[in-house]
């Protein structure tokens, strides 16, 4: 490999392929990481492991279920989720490849368009591991940044816009989730990163982000935004109240969704 593993996603890696061998041999042909960890900012116990896996052939659907059924009873965390593609897919356009078989969140799916779009191939070209198969400078992996940028804006003025308008009052499912560290995390981190991505030119990573934050935003929002990073990276609280830290936080996105 041409980067060095964590201890935790080499053994998950390597319990995997020995399953795939083991059901499906001659099939699995490429193994290679993105997410967090191509990225640089895999975080033992809070991150998950992102592969995609190059197939020769389409896997049976029912073999490939027990792959992922027994590594899961070997492996309960991190979860290992990706999709699996032939090497031709990976030199076209994600959005004219065929729905695959994909594994999110542990639950395995057939036929699915999980994960295939450009962030995945971008993030795989940027930095991938390569765990089996060529080096990934060698794969050709299709990007195209002009309409990655636009998608990543229309991501900003679509999804996110709607989430925070959505958690705005705290008479709805959404408005109370939003007290919660996980969707803190989430929200803060995740709509900055896609401000980054677009300031510097290729995806980013959620620390990145939060970094990029302390950097280019007022003093006023350092404290939501260390929150955000405590809450993925650990370290004691910055906030008593989770009504504050709410209130923040929803302040905290809609300012970032102006600079758009």
């Amino acid at each position: 490999m041409a980067k060095t593993l964590d201890e935790v996603p080499e053994r998950v890696c390597a319990a995997y392929l020995e399953l795939a061998d083991r059901y499906l041999p001659g099939v699995v042909e490429g193994l290679y990481l993105q997410g967090s960890i191509a990225l640089g900012d895999y975080r033992q116990g809070k991150s998950d492991i992102d592969f995609v896996a190059v197939v020769s052939e389409l896997p049976d659907p029912q073999l490939l279920r027990k792959v992922h059924a027994e590594l899961k009873a070997r492996h309960a965390k991190p979860y290992f989720d990706g999709l699996y593609v032939t090497w031709d897919d990976l030199r076209r356009d994600p959005e004219q490849s065929p729905a695959g078989p994909s594994v999110g969140m542990r639950r395995f799916r057939e036929a699915s368009r999980d994960e295939r779009h450009l962030v995945t191939w971008h993030v795989l070209a940027q930095g991938g591991v390569a765990v089996r198969g060529p080096a990934i400078d060698e794969l050709g992996v299709y990007t195209d940044w002009d309409t990655l940028e636009r998608r990543t804006r229309e991501n900003l003025e679509g999804y996110w816009t709607r989430w925070v308008e959505r958690s705005s009052s705290l008479a709805s499912v959404w408005g109370v989730s939003v007290l919660s560290g996980y969707l803190t995390t989430w929200g803060a981190l995740g709509v900055t990163r896609l401000l980054h991505t677009l300031a510097v030119g290729e995806v980013t990573s959620k620390s990145a982000a939060g970094d990029y934050a302390l950097k280019v935003f007022d003093e006023r929002w350092h404290r939501i935004v260390r929150e955000a990073l405590r809450l993925r990276c650990g370290g004691p609280p910055l906030y008593r109240n989770p009504f504050h830290r709410r209130a923040d936080l929803l302040a905290y996105m809609a300012m970032v969704l102006e600079q758009r």
